[in-house]
């Protein structure tokens, strides 16, 4: 029983090194499109906000 709880062990690694190599390769393009329009929005606003005549100034 201990022989074959040794074969399991490089077994189980080899399973979750491929798991993982799976996930680390996966296309993760997908989601810049709307993080982008999102982010633009964000300096939009920034930009309005910071243009305003009750801006802090020193």
């Amino acid at each position: 029983m201990a022989v074959l709880a040794w074969l399991l062990i490089p077994l189980f690694a080899a399973v979750g090194a491929a798991i993982w190599a799976g996930w680390a390769s996966r296309d993760r393009t997908s989601g810049d499109v709307a993080e982008l329009a999102g982010y633009a929005r964000f300096r939009d606003a920034m930009e309005r906000a910071g243009s305003g005549s009750d801006a802090v100034r020193n």
